[in-house]
């Protein structure tokens, strides 16, 4: 049953294709009892047939002697020939055929005893239901002697029983050979015309009724037909009056019986015409043969219906042990219609073919004679004096073969169940065998579907790699459909399903094609399993690419189809190479039909592709951070830039993404990636570092010698700086900066928000680094202020962390000059000491600095707080330097204020010290302020110490060394670096100093007017 519904395409009843044509007006039935009628005529003179002596018989072909294929027997059939008795106890063509004996018991082949009718024996037979009773009419039945000895069957017994002919229709047979051969026994089967004698001598009364007279009427008329006007030996000329009017009777009696007496015109008319026309000759000359049932295809039609008699009517899957015997009778018929040896050998290699096609192919021994008789075939073909119609009809009956052997060797992997594989031995021979005939022999005219495939497939090895070829793609195209792989693409879920799904049901085709087939196939192609896996690889392959088509991206799915792709190739191309031990190139030309699947490169090109998307959208949102970002914290708890805070979000998204794909992960890789984050990193660390204006557009530019000193080009030229009464003016005269390069908004409030100040509240954490680098849930970003850790593996990001502290640096300077010379200028330098030191001290210099500081401690994360309090500080000293050395005409000092001075830079110091949670150590503030403490020393000293300090210094620096007679010192020039032990900065000093002194000295060296 299994077998059966593995075969449901495979319907033999269809599938065969019937190679000899059709007969018009004649169907099985008239067919079989016509031959039925040749054979007995045939063999009327043999033992068993006319009586228990041998008739002399004398037949054309009787002489030949008959091979092991043509039905010869000898030996033990020989016995019961001589008394028409067939139970031969061995067979010749049996064994020749590898087919088994029944050995049934002789009680089954026998009758109880017999009844004469006419001079005719007619047999019954008990184990076919009592056929013999049912033979013999009901009047005659009390003639058969109860007690008579059972005897075996004869011959002509078993034929009358396999062809399943009636009683009535035996005897009406034998009574008309009887009254046709009064005075001629000697006369040769072959001249007798059959259904002209049939019809002579029946009369109507014979029969039941009209009806069934007319029946069996209009079948002696059809075959008269078929054989002399439709299908004859020699060509009919249309003008042949003889043809015209036997066809207007066979017309006639389609719809009425004829009465075909024996002085009627028609019965004269029907016996001149069936009588010029069986006697023709080709050339037109008087001729001794008889054509009227050897014409092509009813020759063969009437032979194929005697050659299927001898299968048993009980198992039609087994010949009867008496195919020697039967076969021997059958030649007889070879004269009357026209069978020669070669013909009969193709007619009974397709007749065993048949009947293991019509027995559902249970019989593989009906197979295997097929074949054997197949090759008897092949050397009829190869011979020179080839018979026409046999040539037609080997055609026929190969391409017929073919068809049906081939449509299941192409599709052996469906059609061949797991406990029938070992058909595929009988059948692939069989198809070989005849592929061969047909491609070898050039006469043999192209069938369709055959002809140029033929041309290609020149040898066993090459059809047999068509056959593996063939199944095989169907059966994975069986596979596509079964699992509506094309309904699955349209999801990409489902599609992934399938896929594996796919591969599974591959790898597992391609085991059971190795494990059942391969194996047999191997008898005919040295590498079948190698050619299954090329197949199987290269139809894989084109879904894997059509699944790549549909889904271009890199996911997790898609890496599993692929690396399962990557199993299944490297289980077929070592399929390939197991198999191709043997092969001179190693299996090497079959590994270059595999296209590779390039599993890891398509991996890697996707992932490449996704690095790059993933990259690009950093990039968007690093675009769309440049035109929105406001620097607005989110809130106090979350005290980050909105942009900084997407762009990592992005970051770890990608990071965790790229870690959760199910690959092996490589350093060039990672490296890779972290080299595309890396520039994202800098790009946003630029944006962030370059959003503020530069040091020199906030600091007053006071500094500069030339806004209150002259130059030694204006004391040369006697020039003197512009100022109330003449003398040189700073500070309040000149132009207060201007924040150039700023973009937010002025505000009235003494501090701006922290959201505005040049640093931002948060720069974007960096992950830090681990054993894994860049692995998946990294906690805890590396501090800024912290250096990172020696002796590990170099960071990825080491660019962009050297980048961020730099960028955290200048930001951090940028804020504090800002917050210092901006934000906090009208406390700071416009009004620190203005006037006089005692009434403007530095405490509301240190309440609004200690204000912003502690706002700004509040909105800044940790690690950001000490680099900028740090910052504010040097721009706090620096600020309070220029107050002291580049405060303006509205400030002097006295040697007396030096103490107030020095408390409050002890303040100032006091500030920083004591912010935050030690933000910033003591020493490192005592360190920042140690230029300053020297500053506010030099205001306590002695205009006389300055002055010969100033003298000192400014003749070592210039290398004028000893001052000469009459000789002036040069103007020091300005180095943005104030000391203590700088000829400028103490040159500041004695210029913000007002005393006798100090005037004296300036208006003598420098030639600059008295301070009013």
């Amino acid at each position: 049953m299994a077998h059966a519904a593995c075969r449901e395409s495979f319907s033999a009843a269809t599938d065969l294709e019937w190679p000899f044509g059709k007969l018009d007006g004649l169907d099985h039935d008239d067919i079989r009892e016509t031959a039925y009628e040749i054979f007995f005529t045939s063999c009327r003179s043999s033992p068993g047939f006319g009586g228990r002596t041998a008739i002399a018989y004398y037949s054309s072909s009787s002489s030949h002697a008959s091979d092991n294929a043509e039905g010869g027997s000898s030996g033990a059939g020989a016995q019961g020939r001589a008394n028409g008795v067939g139970m031969a106890p061995n067979s010749r063509v049996k064994r020749a055929l590898g087919l088994k004996m029944i050995k049934r018991s002789q009680s089954k082949r026998m009758v109880s005893g017999w009844a004469t009718v006419g001079g005719m024996s007619a047999p019954s037979s008990p184990n076919r239901h009592s056929m013999g009773t049912k033979l013999l009419s009901p009047g005659l039945l009390h003639t058969v002697p109860p007690s008579r000895a059972r005897r075996p069957l004869t011959s002509a017994e078993i034929m009358r029983q396999q062809m399943r002919v009636t009683e009535q229709s035996d005897n009406r047979l034998r009574k008309t050979l009887m009254r046709t051969l009064v005075g001629q026994m000697g006369r040769r089967a072959e001249t007798i015309i059959l259904p002209l004698e049939l019809l002579r001598h029946i009369k109507p009364s014979e029969f039941s009724d009209s009806h069934e007279y007319h029946l069996w009427q209009k079948r002696q008329l059809k075959v008269l037909e078929a054989g002399l006007l439709l299908h004859p030996s020699i060509p009919l000329e249309k003008s042949n009056t003889f043809a015209a009017r036997l066809r207007d009777i066979v017309l006639s009696g389609d719809t009425k019986p004829i009465d075909f007496g024996k002085n009627t015109d028609v019965m004269r008319t029907l016996c001149n015409s069936v009588v010029s026309l069986s006697w023709r000759s080709a050339s037109g000359t008087p001729t001794d043969i008889c054509h009227w049932a050897d014409g092509f295809p009813l020759n063969v039609h009437l032979y194929i219906t005697l050659l299927q008699s001898i299968f048993d009517v009980r198992d039609e899957t087994l010949v009867l042990d008496e195919v020697d015997e039967l076969l021997e009778l059958m030649k007889k018929t070879w004269s009357t219609l026209g069978i020669n040896r070669p013909i009969h050998n193709v007619c009974f290699t397709w007749v065993l073919f048949q009947q293991y096609v019509a027995t559902s192919e249970m019989e593989p021994d009906l197979l295997c004679a097929s074949h054997a008789m197949l090759v008897e075939v092949s050397k009829d073909a190869k011979k020179p004096d080839r018979d026409a119609i046999f040539v037609r009809i080997l055609s026929s009956v190969l391409s017929s073969m073919r068809q049906w052997s081939e449509k299941r060797l192409h599709h052996y992997q469906d059609y061949f169940s797991r406990g029938m594989v070992g058909l595929i031995e009988n059948i692939l021979p069989l198809a070989l065998t005849a592929s061969t005939i047909s491609s070898e022999d050039a006469m043999l005219p192209v069938t369709a579907g055959h002809g140029k495939k033929d041309s290609v497939l020149d040898s066993t090895g090459d059809r047999v790699d068509d056959y593996i070829r063939s199944s095989l793609r169907n059966e994975f195209t069986k596979m596509i459909q079964s699992g509506d792989f094309n309904r699955a693409m349209d999801s990409k879920e489902e599609a992934t399903e399938a896929l594996l799904s796919l591969a599974k049901e591959t790898e597992d085709l391609a085991l059971r094609e190795r494990e059942y087939f391969s194996p047999i196939m191997k008898k005919w192609h040295p590498f079948a399993a190698g050619v299954a896996a090329v197949v199987l690889h290269n139809c894989y392959g084109a879904m894997l690419k059509r699944y790549l088509t549909s889904t271009p991206k890199l996911s997790s799915e898609t890496v599993s189809v692929l690396q399962r792709a990557g199993k299944l190739e490297n289980f077929l191309v070592q399929m390939v190479v197991e198999d191709s031990t043997e092969c001179e190139d190693g299996g090497k030309s079959l590994v270059r039909e595999m296209a590779p699947y390039e599993v890891d490169t398509i991996i890697l090109k996707l992932l490449k592709q996704w690095i790059d998307e993933k990259l690009k959208k950093g990039k968007e949102c690093l675009s769309l951070a440049k035109e929105t970002e406001t620097w607005n914290p989110k809130s106090k708890t979350e005290p980050y830039a909105q942009s900084a805070v997407e762009l990592m979000k992005l970051i770890k998204e990608t990071v965790d993404e790229f870690f959760d794909i199910p690959i092996g992960i490589t350093e060039d890789l990672i490296q890779d990636l972290a080299d595309g984050l890396g520039h994202l990193f800098q790009d946003y660390i630029s944006f962030a570092a370059s959003i503020k204006a530069g040091l020199h557009s906030l600091a007053p530019s006071s500094n500069k010698m030339s806004q209150c000193l002259p130059t030694c080009q204006d004391l040369e030229e006697g020039h003197s700086l512009p100022g109330r009464s003449g003398r040189w003016t700073c500070g309040r005269g000149q132009r207060r900066p201007q924040p150039a390069a700023i973009d937010e908004p002025r505000h009235a409030a003494p501090l701006h928000p922290p959201e505005q100040l040049a640093l931002p509240p948060h720069p974007p954490p960096f992950p830090q680094q681990d054993p894994h680098p860049l692995a998946p849930g990294v906690p805890v970003p590396e501090p800024l202020h912290e250096p990172r850790q020696q002796g590990k593996t170099s960071s990825y990001f080491d660019i962009a962390r050297t980048s961020i502290h730099a960028a955290c640096q200048h930001v951090s300077e940028v804020a504090a000059y800002r917050l210092v010379f901006l934000d906090s200028n009208s406390v700071f330098y416009e009004n620190l000491y203005a006037g006089d030191v005692a009434n403007a001290r530095v405490r509301p210099v240190l309440r609004i600095l200690k204000q912003n500081l502690t706002l700004l401690c509040a909105i800044l994360t940790d690690c950001a707080q000490p680099l900028a309090v740090k910052e504010i500080m040097k721009a706090a000293l620096e600020a309070y330097l220029m107050v002291l050395l580049a405060g303006g005409n509205s400030r002097v000092f006295y040697r007396g204020d030096h103490k107030m001075i020095e408390e409050d830079l002890a303040s100032l110091k006091r500030v920083f010290a004591t912010c935050g949670e030690g933000l910033i150590a003591e020493d490192v503030v005592d360190r920042e302020a140690e230029v300053v403490e020297g500053v506010v020393a030099l205001l306590g000293q002695p205009t006389e110490q300055l002055i010969e300090d100033f003298s000192i210094l400014t003749c070592e620096t210039s290398g004028i060394g000893v001052m000469g007679a009459g000789q002036k010192l040069p103007m020091p020039t300005t180095t943005r670096r104030w000391h203590r032990s700088d000829p400028n900065t103490i040159l500041r000093v004695l210029c913000h100093r007002n005393d006798r002194a100090a005037n004296h000295f300036l208006k003598k060296s420098f030639r600059m007017a008295k301070r009013r």
